[in-house]
């Protein structure tokens, strides 16, 4: 099965974005003439899988190497750097040619940098005098299609940038992306924000806008009504909780790496020693789509009634007389075969985790500091796992979900479990500590937390929860229901209006916008319409209360903007909601989401935008860095 996703059935068409990626890769490929040695930064190079298949840089001369610091071994005269604009890859490409000059080497050099070029690169080109050498470029890879209804900016460390390093330069990146999605798909009328930096992209999005207009001569309605922006900030408590869907499990354990897993062959069954098995987990899996976002609880029970009802079917086979449809039938539910075998395979993988006491202890953990409740049983089984020497993310997991929802640790327990934490772990791990002060995931209590509150208004945690047959996204985490979710939710249902109280609570400001692309002809009849309220055209905003609910315009609007294609829902298919996280998105959080769409009262699709998939690993471990080097 190829690792590159089926985009057919996506609410949007993503085929089209991907197609686009990959015809500017080949074309930067077709105008260097000949054979050549393709050079990716290896962060690079899970996105490009995603994009374009290997055989098809191949056809196009491309001979493939990962940069590293060793020399480049190619007899190709030609070398194209296809990277990120980091200053330590641009010393690698210095070494690679100063290398090259020292054996006497004549070679082409080009340098395509992923999204765009910086000057602070240019200038290490420069200081180590090989500038004149290379021709430089751009690949404008500002977003990624992982699967059909979710797009990743891929930008690793945005947490971290905006909460302890002060970059906001991702901010930027996340705007052109949504820009050119614009520039596809039409302007987005409706944007809704949360968190500080999301109120930031929102601005910078309008500003792009009056700068650089999407082009609404033919005004054609856009096709996704309403863009919701949501900072990680605003909701570390969810990624810091156990994910207890199936794709959720698969990464917290495993680890999906742009939509694939890499395994010890003999989990899968295979015989083969040494490498490691690549297992593509994608919509193009049907099976796996549909079993994905269920609890894992559930999952156990599918595949094993899937198990019986095949061997049912066999039986049926070899004892009776089957007709030639019927023998068809069972053919087509052959060839299902390998995707129940991975599942199972994969499923009793996960099972040998999730069913050992360590885990069990661990969610009930959760269970009982999202309920803020029974502080000294928390405060003792986190010095426990100290003691013991549990993995130093598990612990940091913990203590942080322990800070958030308490707003923070009473001092002397505070400096007690610092002060443990560097005994077990060493001293080199106080810069890590420092960034997660300053980021606010650990901090001394100073006054009286709000999370209770916040918890009873959004009703984030709900007793007897049925997994089997759920009527609430709370099946995600058993019980529990993701905050920023729950956000969604509102924002859909509302506007941010009827919660603007609870949104108080929670970090960052919050706004509402209305973005109005208009045609010259209804310039008059906007401006009527609008007459009470302040609206940019071409990219403007408004807080107006009639922009509350996500229909396209108030019920007073003229007949003859009602009927113009520009208000109509094309070819009767719902209206899009693009939902970003600014700091990365879980797998259960992606599930509940999907949950909401699948709902009868649910008038919308939903499109999921995010810096980067993460779990609480992935997520704690970039603020993770020793004195003096990173992890």
């Amino acid at each position: 099965m190829a690792q590159i996703p089926n985009l057919d059935n996506s609410p949007l068409n993503l085929k089209s974005l991907r197609e686009q990626s990959q015809k500017e890769l080949v074309d930067i490929l077709k105008n260097i003439r000949g054979k050549k040695c393709l050079v990716i930064d290896p962060k690079l190079s899970g996105s490009i899988s995603l994009i374009i298949q290997t055989t098809i840089l191949r056809e196009n001369g491309a001979e493939l190497r990962h940069l590293s610091a060793e020399p480049i071994q190619t007899d190709c005269t030609k070398v194209v750097y296809l990277v990120r604009s980091e200053f330590s890859l641009m010393r690698l490409i210095c070494s690679n040619i100063h290398h090259d000059t020292s054996q006497g080497l004549q070679r082409e050099y080009y340098v395509y940098f992923v999204p765009r070029r910086e000057v602070v690169c240019e200038k290490v080109l420069e200081e180590e005098k090989v500038h004149n050498l290379v021709t430089i470029g751009e690949y404008p890879l500002y977003m990624v299609p992982l699967d059909e209804d979710v797009l990743s900016f891929e930008l690793d460390l945005t947490n971290k940038e905006c909460l302890v390093d002060g970059n906001t330069s991702s901010l930027w990146h996340i705007a052109k992306a949504i820009h050119k999605l614009e520039s596809s798909f039409g302007v987005i009328p409706n944007v809704r924000a949360k968190g500080k930096a999301s109120v930031r992209i929102a601005d910078i999005l309008n500003r792009m806008q009056a700068e650089d207009p999407v082009n609404s001569s033919d005004m054609v309605m856009p096709e996704i009504n309403t863009l919701i922006l949501i900072d990680r900030e605003v909701d570390m408590i969810t990624p810091m909780c156990s994910q207890l869907t199936y794709e959720g499990l698969l990464d917290e354990f495993l680890r999906i790496n742009n939509g694939a897993v890499e395994l010890d062959p003999s989990i899968m069954g295979a015989q083969q020693e040494g490498k490691k098995m690549k297992v593509p987990l994608n919509s193009s899996d049907k099976l796996f789509k549909e079993i994905r976002d269920l609890n894992f609880e559930v999952v156990v029970q599918v595949l094993r009634q899937k198990a019986t009802s095949m061997k049912q079917d066999y039986t049926e086979m070899t004892t009776t007389h089957q007709t030639v449809s019927e023998l068809k039938d069972f053919v087509k539910k052959l060839n299902s075969l390998p995707e129940m075998t991975r599942h199972i395979n994969l499923a009793q993988h996960l099972s040998a985790f999730t069913s050992k006491h360590s885990f069990q202890s661990r969610l009930d953990m959760e269970q009982t500091l999202v309920e803020a409740q029974s502080y000294d049983i928390c405060f003792d089984y986190i010095e426990e796992l100290i003691h013991k020497q549990e993995p130093l993310v598990t612990v940091l997991r913990l203590l942080i979900l322990f800070s958030i929802t308490n707003s923070g640790l009473p001092k002397k327990n505070y400096d007690h479990l610092r002060r443990e934490l560097l005994h077990s772990y060493g001293f080199e791990h106080m810069a890590m500590l420092n960034n997660l002060e300053k980021a606010g995931l650990l901090k001394k209590q100073e006054s009286k937390g709000n999370w209770l509150t916040i918890k009873r208004n959004l009703q984030l945690v709900t007793e007897d929860t049925d997994t089997t047959n759920p009527n609430d996204i709370a099946y995600v985490f058993s019980g529990y229901a993701p905050l920023s979710i729950r956000l969604v939710q509102h924002a859909v249902r509302s506007g941010w209006r009827p919660m603007e109280e609870t949104l108080k609570l929670l970090p960052g400001p919050h706004s509402e916008m209305k973005r109005v692309s208009t045609p010259l002809s209804l310039l008059p009849l906007v401006f009527l319409l609008f007459s009470n309220t302040f609206v940019i055209l071409m990219g403007g905003f408004s807080s107006s209360s009639s922009f509350d609910t996500l229909h396209g315009a108030p019920a007073a609007v003229d007949r003859r903007v009602q009927t113009h294609p520009g208000f109509l829902v094309a070819d009767g298919r719902r209206s899009l909601v693009l939902v970003v996280f600014i700091g990365g998105v879980t797998f259960a959080e992606i599930s509940a989401l999907r949950f909401l769409c699948a709902q009868e009262a649910m008038a919308y699709d939903m499109i999921i935008g995010t810096t980067k998939i993460i779990n609480g690993n992935t997520l704690t471990e970039t603020f993770m860095e020793k004195l003096g080097a990173n992890l």
